[in-house]
């Protein structure tokens, strides 16, 4: 049995910031995991230095379950972002090494591939209609099967999606947090024109996404979903805050636009009312949040069971680690839906080489031993961390309000 020897965190910044976690064992084999938390990731870093590194050497790297279980009934504390993430890195390098020893990759533990490739989707993005339009038929041309579209708003400085990069996306953009101004009145007047042009341009072979941000009502948010209903949207994500999981009934009254939520939980109980009840299409949550592969697999599984689909978050602050993990639970979950997918940067991609492919809107995590990603410690260090924080929100009026 692999016996854990030491476990140490990285953290680079290649373009943004990563926390990265190191476990290595006796037999002279590691693992990585993915530990970064957007805007929070020294708070992840700490946690792990000072509360988990320590309770894991001596232990069997094969006993994944029994670590988590430690890690998670014993903190007491439970759940949360930074918890949460703490434990998937955990989690995440264990399965890396299991499946290095074992001379499979992950996915082949986790019972093999369910289907031949995964289906990832773009962000097409744009300051007007017609320049997001422009951006979603080269996604297009390039082979994407779905692709997510988001538009500037006509008289709102900035919105959230719209980036100065077709495929780079960072919104943590400064030292201290920017403020924006939003109007959801003014939102709502601009993205069923995005979505008609849209379907003009693209036609109907693709699939068409929109993130709302958490920004809506219950009812605003079922006004948009029937307004883009003749367009048949594969979903609307994130419609409303989802701490009152209840608020997802009211929409669901009201529009049979599929609803995707849950980037931002962290376990099964985030969304256990909206799984049983049927009250959203597609399950967010992701790797390196939801406490690891383990409890990624609970929550895919559970949600099976109520005919709820997968849709992880793949934004580009979760590193390649998370990216090849990501890849391995899709590739493996019979309820697997579509994947998230933003490139990123050549410096991260040098610093985190990796097995993982894009092909003509389909991913494949690859077939070496483990999650198939490494980490360049030495150019790893040559990128130190920068403080960045997401953006925050205000109302035309001064109101804070959800970024």
């Amino acid at each position: 049995m692999p016996i854990i020897t030491s476990a140490k965190v990285i953290v680079t910044s290649p373009g943004r910031n990563f926390v990265t976690l190191k476990i290595e064992t006796d037999e002279g084999i590691y693992g990585l995991g993915d530990a970064t938390l957007n805007g929070r990731e020294l708070a992840v870093a700490s946690y792990l230095t000072d509360h988990v590194t320590p309770c894991l050497i001596g232990r069997d790297a094969h006993r994944i379950e029994d670590i988590w279980q430690f890690l998670y009934k014993g903190a007491y504390w439970r759940r949360g972002p930074v918890t949460m993430s703490a434990i998937a890195a955990v989690d995440t390098a264990l399965w890396d090494i299991k499946g290095k020893v074992a001379g499979l990759p992950v996915y082949q533990l986790l019972g093999g591939a369910a289907r031949e490739g995964v289906m990832v989707y773009g962000h097409a993005n744009g300051a007007t209609i017609e320049e997001t339009i422009e951006a979603a038929l080269i996604y297009q041309s390039e082979g994407y099967k779905a692709i997510r579209i988001q538009s500037g708003v006509p008289g709102l400085a900035s919105t959230y999606g719209v980036s100065k990069d077709r495929y780079f996306y960072e919104p943590a953009d400064a030292d201290l947090p920017t403020e924006n101004v939003w109007s959801t009145e003014k939102y709502l007047r601009s993205v069923p024109p995005l979505f008609e042009k849209a379907r003009e341009a693209l036609g109907w072979d693709v699939h068409l996404l929109h993130d709302a941000h958490h920004r809506l009502t219950p009812i605003e948010a079922a006004r948009l979903g029937k307004d883009l209903e003749p367009f048949r949207p594969f979903w609307l994500e994130d419609a409303v805050p989802a701490e009152n999981q209840a608020n997802f009934r009211l929409i669901r009254q009201h529009t049979t636009t599929p609803l995707a939520v849950g980037e931002i939980f962290s376990s099964v109980w985030d969304c256990k009312q909206l799984i049983e009840e049927q009250l959203i299409d597609y399950i967010r949550a992701t790797v390196v949040h939801a406490g690891g592969i383990t409890h990624l697999r609970r929550i895919a599984s559970f949600a099976d069971m109520h005919n709820v689909r997968t849709g992880c978050h793949g934004a580009t602050d979760l590193s390649p680690v998370c990216m090849a993990a990501a890849l391995h639970f899709d590739l493996s979950v019979p309820n697997f839906g579509v994947q998230e997918y933003m490139r990123h940067t050549p410096e991260t991609d040098a610093a985190f080489p990796h097995a993982y492919t894009f092909d003509r809107g389909m991913m494949h995590p690859g077939d070496k031993p483990g999650l198939g990603v490494e980490i360049d410690e030495d150019l790893a260090a040559k990128y130190e961390y920068k403080r960045a924080f997401l953006p925050v929100n205000r109302l035309e009026d001064g109101t804070m309000f959800n970024w």
